[in-house]
C-alpha cells in the first residue's frame, strides 16, 4: 500500500512538471477590479491628461517628424485569414461645364487588425474574461462589442521612447528565437540615456521590420520580441503602450510551447496596456531618436477590437 502511494505521488509530480507553464494567468480576484475601478474601459489611456500632453509637446525641439505606420496594401504581411483589398470605382459621369468626375474605393479588410495596428482590450481574453473581468460572451454582438470598444480611447499623445535592442546587440536583425529580457531593456535605455516613466509609450526595435514586404512568409512565421519577464517588468513601470516592429510585439512562438502569446494577455487583459504592432521603426533607429512625442489615434470603430493606425514621432 505504501509503495503504491509513493508511485502515485511520483506520477502526479511528473504529470504536473510535464504540464507546468512558464506563465499562469492570474485568477480574477488577483487582477480585478483594475486600478482604475471596476467600471473602467480605458485602461492605461487614463494616464492621458493636459499635463502629459504639455510635457510631451516640450520634446518637440527641431520640428521634425518621423512616420511610424506602414502603408496599407494588398501585398503586405497578413496574419492568418486576414485580408486587405482595394477596389477603385468611379462614382458617376462627367458633371457640369467644368467636367468634374469623382473616384472612390471600396476597401475589403479587417480594419482593426491589419498593417500597423492598435490592439484594444476586447481583442484578447483569458478564457472568456476580458480586461476588468468583463465576460466576452456577454458583450459580444454581431455589430461589435458593447463594452471595451476601440472608440473609447481617442487620441494618445505622450512621451515615446525607443529601445533599440538590435543596435544594442550589434546586429541589423535579431534572431527569430531571441527573447528580449529586462536586462536588455535596461541596457538599451541606459545606452540611450533615458529612463522609463509612467505613462510612456515604449517602442522596441528588433530589426524584424526589414522583412516587411520583402519576405512576408518569414515575417509572419516567427519573430524576436519581449517575453513574459519583460512584459511584467514593463507593466510594473506603468507604461501606456508597448510597440514593436514585428507582428505581435512579443516573441513568437513563445519559448514555452505550452503558452500562446502570453504578453497579449499580460498587457491587454491583466494590465490594460495597449499593444502597437507592425510599426515602422527603421528611420527612428537610424537617426538615433530615442525620445520624442508620440501621437497615435485609433479610428472610432464602435465596438471594434482594434484599429489600423498611422502613428507619428515628433522631436
Amino acid at each position: 500500500m505504501k509503495m503504491r502511494f509513493m508511485l502515485a505521488a511520483l506520477a502526479a509530480m511528473w504529470s504536473f512538471g510535464a504540464a507546468a507553464q512558464s506563465w499562469v494567468p492570474p485568477a480574477p480576484e488577483q487582477r480585478c477590479p483594475s486600478k482604475w475601478g471596476a467600471a473602467d474601459e480605458r485602461g492605461a489611456a487614463n494616464y492621458m491628461n493636459a499635463a502629459r500632453v504639455a510635457q510631451a509637446a516640450r520634446l518637440v525641439k527641431t520640428g521634425q517628424i518621423i512616420e511610424l505606420g506602414r502603408t496599407l496594401e494588398g501585398n503586405m504581411p497578413l496574419f492568418g485569414t486576414r485580408k486587405f483589398e482595394v477596389h477603385t470605382k468611379r462614382t458617376g459621369p462627367v458633371l457640369g461645364s467644368n467636367k468634374r468626375r469623382s473616384n472612390e474605393e471600396l476597401v475589403v479588410t479587417e480594419i482593426g487588425q491589419v498593417g500597423t495596428q492598435f490592439d484594444m482590450f476586447s481583442h484578447q481574453t483569458i478564457g472568456n474574461s476580458l480586461y476588468n473581468c468583463i465576460d466576452s460572451d456577454e458583450i459580444g454582438t454581431r455589430s461589435g462589442f458593447t463594452k471595451l470598444g476601440v472608440e473609447k480611447i481617442g487620441m494618445l499623445f505622450t512621451r515615446g521612447i525607443l529601445l533599440d535592442i538590435a543596435a544594442l546587440k550589434g546586429v541589423d536583425i535579431l534572431e527569430p528565437t531571441y527573447e528580449i529580457m529586462p536586462a536588455d531593456l535596461e541596457a538599451a535605455a541606459a545606452r540611450a540615456g533615458i529612463t522609463i516613466q509612467p505613462g510612456d509609450a515604449v517602442l522596441i526595435h528588433t530589426g524584424w521590420g526589414k522583412l516587411w514586404g520583402v519576405d512576408n512568409a518569414k515575417y509572419n512565421a516567427s519573430c524576436p520580441g519581449i517575453g513574459v519577464k519583460s512584459a511584467e517588468w514593463l507593466a510594473a513601470k506603468d507604461v501606456m503602450l508597448l510597440g514593436a516592429d514585428n507582428f505581435p510585439v512579443e516573441i513568437a512562438p513563445n519559448p514555452d510551447k505550452s503558452v500562446s502569446l502570453p504578453v497579449h494577455q499580460i498587457a491587454l487583459v491583466v494590465n490594460g496596456i495597449f499593444l502597437l504592432e507592425n510599426m515602422k521603426l527603421d528611420e527612428l533607429a537610424a537617426k538615433k531618436v530615442y525620445e520624442f512625442a508620440l501621437a497615435v489615434q485609433p479610428l472610432k470603430v464602435k465596438g471594434g477590437t482594434g484599429s489600423t493606425v498611422a502613428p507619428v514621432a515628433m522631436y
